[in-house]
């Protein structure tokens, strides 16, 4: 997919790039499947800003996406690609052959048209088609995996995402992460065939802070310009770089530092973990 980039004329326009969304056939979103989005701006139920750096941006409207793909043995078809501004890919409005339409995470390559399925291993594996694990070929890109059976796809579903299923052993398939980490999954979770689409999105340069205003992202204060009392590296006379490690306003490491659950059920279906964006190595 193109990625435009503006001439230097001002400062605002300066490394600026934007991405033409040439996929896109349909400009209105279908009403039916559209839900109200509300912000809280980084605040919880008490008012109370838990999350800095978010508040403002241009209004939203929630379209509800298909995570589940349930809908087995009704053949779907492709009447529209579009934009969606709640996240990075692009979707597809389909409409099964009993009238019901539904949004889904829109593989790249697909058209519209193309007729989609989802079930056992009846169905030919081709893109878009979300069938169990089990019955998926290895050596296949698939994409809005389930970690459970039957909650939804959860992994790989960013622009330009897709994960490498290996091989299967018994009631786990090993399937390879785009961040490099190696981890099974129970084969009855389903997944869908193909690589998200919109995988120019990383391309895309911002240019200017208004961009950052309009997706919601507020401006942020540097810990180390702080009162000591509102972040670790604040305080001092005058300017300091201070001697600590990077770290949030809670102490959490901000570079390279475990965030992970020590006991989370499913570290014990991780083979190996991504790598440390920081070091370059694996973390252990």
């Amino acid at each position: 997919m193109p990625i435009r980039k503006y001439k230097p004329v001002t400062n605002a326009r300066r490394n600026a790039s934007v991405n033409l969304h040439s996929e896109v056939t349909k400009k209105k979103p279908e009403k039916s499947l559209l839900a109200p989005l509300k912000r809280t701006g980084g605040r919880n139920n008490h008012g109370v800003i838990t999350v800095e750096g978010r508040g403002g941006g241009h209004k939203r409207r929630y379209r509800r996406i298909d995570f589940r793909r349930t809908k087995d043995g009704v053949t779907g078809r492709v009447i529209g690609i579009e934009y969606d501004p709640n996240r990075s890919c692009h979707i597809a409005l389909i409409e099964y052959t009993d009238g019901e339409l539904r949004y889904i995470v829109a593989p790249q390559g697909i058209e519209v048209g193309e007729e989609v399925e989802s079930g056992a291993g009846a169905i030919e594996p081709k893109t878009g088609n979300c069938m169990p694990l089990r019955f998926i070929p290895t050596g296949l890109t698939v994409h809005n995996i389930e970690f459970e059976p039957g909650k939804g796809g959860k992994l790989c579903r960013a622009a330009g995402s897709g994960a490498r299923l290996t091989n299967r052993e018994g009631r786990y398939a090993t399937l390879v992460l785009p961040s490099g980490e190696i981890r099974r999954v129970l084969i009855d979770c389903r997944a869908t065939i193909g690589q998200v689409g919109n995988p120019d999105h990383i391309n895309v340069t911002l240019g200017k802070a208004g961009r950052n205003r309009w997706l919601g992202r507020r401006p942020k204060t540097r810990g180390v310009a702080k009162d000591h009392m509102c972040h670790p590296l604040g305080g001092g006379e005058g300017r300091s770089k201070s001697g600590r490690e990077p770290v949030s306003r809670t102490g959490v490491k901000s570079k390279g530092g475990r965030t992970r659950a020590r006991r989370k059920w499913t570290s014990a279906l991780i083979l190996r973990r991504r790598r440390s964006r920081r070091y370059g190595q694996l973390k252990l």
